[in-house]
Order: structure tokens, then C-alpha cells, then sequence
């Protein structure tokens, strides 16, 4: 179906401009590069995170029928990778809603959640998803702070407007080993089953923090994908981006070219030709077939060529006439005193085609049959959603080094399968405008067991209509989680280092 119409006409309706100062520090997108391949591994990532790592709480408010407690700790981000977090958002912010009293002490289900772009502090959370959550299912809530957002934004950064593209994948990171921080004080605290969820940007983001988690955890990502490359770079947002300035910053430094540029790997490409074609072999051998008996057709008209026009008697049926000679006559220009060429369902006895100007062909006819079954998607559709078509050599390049990025650092195929893809709900909109899912891996193929469901809707409409329903998904995971679980901790993968070692790491390290 179309992309939404609504979507591109509220992007353009904002005058957010994301990344007006560029890629970011070399040095630390080479950090975080490498960093990623560290905190995609559950068994490696879930390491990083001691089991007392500390959590300090700073307001707790008891109100008729729930509590509401405040707390803060210091991004074990920052304490693994120095200085790549700013000053302002290296210590993690969240609100925890619960009830006063549970329906049972032994099942005490708590659910984390991320922002969405633009979803700053806590009330639009709070209020629109935890407490019905709270009312209708007993389910509390933890509502966690992004990096750059709220109370964690930099002094100089303006509403959501992200001043570098490195700065996604250090609030990536963040939430990744925040979200262990807040499981690992939820059972502590004797909460449990456990769940992580979030709309856009925060649904991606809870599905990159659920692979490292290894045991059962409910998972409802809403209209989000398998990665954040076609959002930024074919979705309606790639047209807040300031691409002049990455062009040039890209060619400008040397690094970003020569270095950094090896340090990633667009995945879908290459991925989807190969399933594409073993999915479709056998009618790939088909029309294999059928190609090569066009060509010799095609062929046997060049060679009855003389001078600029050719001469073929026509005696083929209509089922030997070749689907590409079809196509080619259709705009073809005809003299009817010279040469002769019987075409089914023609009755002029001599036609002549000139051929000193053919006409160009269409973009479908520049494919064989075999070729679309092969060929990246991306490579077939020549249709350009948005105005962001490189004609240029340098200016793909850099829009190519914009998607390996985003593939390296949130393409879920690079991380864990979560623990148990039973209890995944993912709910997408059919014809999302933000999130495109043309020529992206399939949850179902990347999380095989993951239930998928879609709204007939966009966006921007499914943001605003259908929050009852990603709630009931919820409700929905967290059932079976208790109906297969109960009270099974699962995996017992263990972090053998402890807070205070972590810290003296860390104070070795400045």
C-alpha cells in the first residue's frame, strides 16, 4: 500500500532538523563501532552490567490506589565508554507507577518504557499508557528518560534535534545497559514477569535492549522495524536531515571515508537477493528459461539486420512471439513500404520499424524475469519516495556510508535473538511513511516464533488512535508470559564483576 499521506504532511508541518553539526567525533563513532559488537552478544553484553549496580531513589509519593517512586543512576554507558556521553544525560532518569496492592504477592508484573522521538519527560507515558495499564491489568510501570530528552537534554540542543547521527547510537547504547540496570533492580525488588515496550524510535529501541536479556522477557515493539537505516534514510524523516552537511563533512575528513566507512556493513541488501532467490529457485529456473529463449529471439532479429533497418518474416505463433519483441514495437515508429514483419493479431501485410532513434526503454524492461527474483530491491525500484536521489558518485556514497552506519549499530540480525520469541508482540502500520519496510528483513525471519501484527493505518494516525490497542498487546504478552512461565528465572547467566570494580575500571580509565 502507499505511504501515508498524513505522515509526510505532518513531517513537513515540524521544523525539527536533525543532525545540523554532522556524523560526530571519528574518534567516537570509531569507540561506539566497536563497542557494538560488544553489547550485540547477550552473553558479553549481559556482563557489562553488575547485578548490584546502584540505583538511587529520590521521591516516592503514595497516592489512593498506586505509588509513584523517582530515581536516578549513572549510565553504565559512560562508565564503559568515557566521554562519549554528554555531561547532561550520564545519569539515567525514571518513574515508577505501581499499585498499593498486588493480586498476588508471587506475580508482580512490571513493564519498562521507552520514548518515542519527541517524547519528552514522562507525562505523556505516565497517562496515556501506565496508568491504564495499572487500572485495567494491575501491570506497573517504569518510565525511563531518553539520552538528549527531558532532564538528560544538552543545554544547547534544541527540543529533539540530535546534533550528530553518532548521537542515536550512543542513546542506543545507553538504553541497551540502562534497561539491564532496571531489570536487575526489579528483581531485586521482587518484581516480576518483566517486560520492556515502546512507540517509533522507543519500539526499536526495547527490541535492541530485549536481546541482551537471558531470560523470559515480554517484548511489545509498536511501529517499529528490523532496523532504523530506511527511516533514516527513505522514510519522511530523511527529510530533516541536513545532507549538504554530511556530504561535505564526509569528504572533508578522511577518516569517515578511509576508516570508518570499512568499520560498517549495510545488511539487507545482500541478504534479501540471496533469500529472495532461494525463496523463488525454482521459478527462477524458469524464467532462467524463458530468458535465454527471449535473447536467442532478440538475437536472431539482430542478425537479419541490414544497414539501420532489419527484416523478419514473420512466421512464429502467438505463443513462440517473444514478450520483450512486444514491448519493443509498442513506440516504434512504421513504414509501410519497405520491410515485412507478421506480428500476432496484425493484418498490415509490410511494416518497417526504423531504428536510427529506438526509443527508450522503461525501467520494468531493463530487468529480466530472472533479475528481479536476484536483484536487491533497492536496486530495482527506481521510483524515489523522496527527494534525496544522489546523482552524483560522492553524494550516494555518503547516503551509503549513512546506511551502513545505521545497520551496524541497530539492524537487529547484529544482536541476540531474545530468550523466547513466544513472547513478542510487534505492531506496525501498513502504511507507515516513517518506518519503510521495503527491502528490510522481516521480524518473522530474523525472530522466528515473533507474532507481527498491522493496523490499517500510518503513523502518525496508529500513534494517535490506537494507543488502546498496543496496551491490550501488552496486557496480552504479559498473559503468556505467566501462563508458560510463572515464576522461572530462566538463564543463569551471571556478571562475575561487581559495582565497585566496575567503578575503579572506570576511574582508571579518565
Amino acid at each position: 500500500m502507499p505511504p501515508s499521506k498524513l505522515d509526510s504532511l505532518y513531517r513537513r508541518m515540524l521544523i525539527t532538523r536533525f543532525f545540523e553539526k554532522g556524523w560526530g567525533k571519528p574518534e567516537n563513532l570509531r569507540r561506539v563501532f566497536q563497542f557494538r559488537k560488544i553489547i550485540s552478544s547477550r552473553e558479553s553484553c549481559f556482563k557489562l552490567v553488575p547485578r548490584d549496580y546502584p540505583v538511587e531513589i529520590t521521591k516516592k509519593e503514595i497516592y489512593g490506589e498506586s505509588t509513584l517512586v523517582e530515581g536516578k543512576f549513572i549510565t553504565p554507558l559512560e562508565l564503559h565508554l568515557p566521554g562519549v556521553v554528554p555531561k547532561a544525560s550520564q545519569y539515567a532518569h525514571f518513574q515508577l507507577l505501581i499499585p498499593n496492592k498486588w493480586k498476588s504477592e508471587k506475580h508482580k508484573p512490571v513493564c519498562i518504557h521507552l520514548a518515542g522521538t519527541g517524547d519528552h519527560f514522562f507525562w505523556r507515558r505516565r497517562n496515556f499508557i501506565a496508568k491504564p495499564l495499572l487500572k485495567d491489568a494491575n501491570i506497573g510501570s517504569i518510565i525511563l528518560e531518553n539520552p538528549f530528552y527531558g532532564v538528560r537534554k544538552p543545554d544547547d540542543q534544541t527540543r529533539s534535534n540530535l546534533h550528530n547521527v553518532s548521537d542515536i547510537f550512543v542513546m542506543g547504547g545507553c538504553l541497551i545497559l540502562e534497561c539491564l540496570v532496571l531489570l536487575h533492580w526489579c528483581e531485586r525488588n521482587g518484581f516480576g514477569p518483566l517486560g520492556v515496550t515502546g512507540l517509533s524510535m522507543g519500539g526499536h529501541m526495547a527490541s535492541l535492549a530485549a536481546t541482551n536479556w537471558p531470560k523470559p522477557l515480554v517484548l511489545v515493539p509498536c511501529l517499529s522495524w528490523s532496523t532504523a537505516s530506511a527511516v533514516f534514510t527513505t522514510g519522511v524523516m530523511s527529510q530533516s536531515i541536513n545532507w549538504d552537511m554530511l556530504e561535505t563533512q564526509y569528504f572533508s575528513d578522511g577518516q569517515f571515508r578511509e576508516r570508518l566507512s570499512k568499520m560498517v556493513t549495510i545488511v539487507d541488501d545482500a541478504f534479501s537477493a540471496g533469500q529472495s532467490f532461494i525463496k523463488n529457485f525454482n521459478q527462477s529456473l524458469q524464467e532462467l528459461k524463458e530468458d535465454i529463449s527471449d535473447t536467442r529471439k532478440i538475437q536472431e532479429l539482430k542478425n537479419n539486420t541490414c544497414g539501420d533497418k532489419y527484416e523478419m518474416q514473420g512466421n512464429c505463433s502467438e505463443n513462440e512471439s517473444s514478450i520483450f519483441l512486444s514491448q519493443s514495437l509498442k513506440n516504434t515508429k512504421l513504414d509501410t513500404e519497405n520491410l515485412t514483419l507478421k506480428l500476432k493479431d496484425d493484418v498490415t501485410p509490410k511494416v518497417a520499424i526504423e531504428t536510427e532513434h529506438p526509443p527508450k526503454e522503461s525501467s520494468s524492461s531493463t530487468l529480466t524475469n530472472l533479475m528481479k527474483f536476484i536483484l536487491p530491491l533497492s536496486a530495482q525500484n527506481k521510483s524515489d519516495k523522496i527527494d534525496i536521489t544522489k546523482t552524483n558518485w560522492w553524494e550516494r556514497e555518503a547516503l551509503q556510508f549513512m546506511r551502513g552506519m545505521m545497520d551496524e549499530c541497530t539492524h537487529l540480525k547484529n544482536f541476540s535473538v531474545p530468550f523466547d520469541t513466544s513472547l513478542i508482540i510487534a505492531v506496525c502500520a501498513k502504511d507507515d511513511a516513517y518506518v519503510p519496510r521495503d527491502g528490510c528483513s522481516s521480524l518473522e525471519d530474523i525472530w522466528p516464533g515473533a507474532e507481527v501484527r498491522y493496523l490499517d493505518a500510518g503513523h502518525v494516525s496508529a500513534y494517535v488512535l490506537h494507543q488502546k490497542l498496543f496496551r491490550s498487546c501488552i496486557i496480552e504478552a504479559f498473559d503468556r508470559a505467566k501462563k508458560i512461565y510463572g515464576n522461572d528465572v530462566g538463564e543463569n547467566l551471571k556478571c562475575d564483576m561487581t559495582y565497585q570494580q566496575l567503578l575503579q575500571q572506570y576511574n582508571k580509565n579518565i
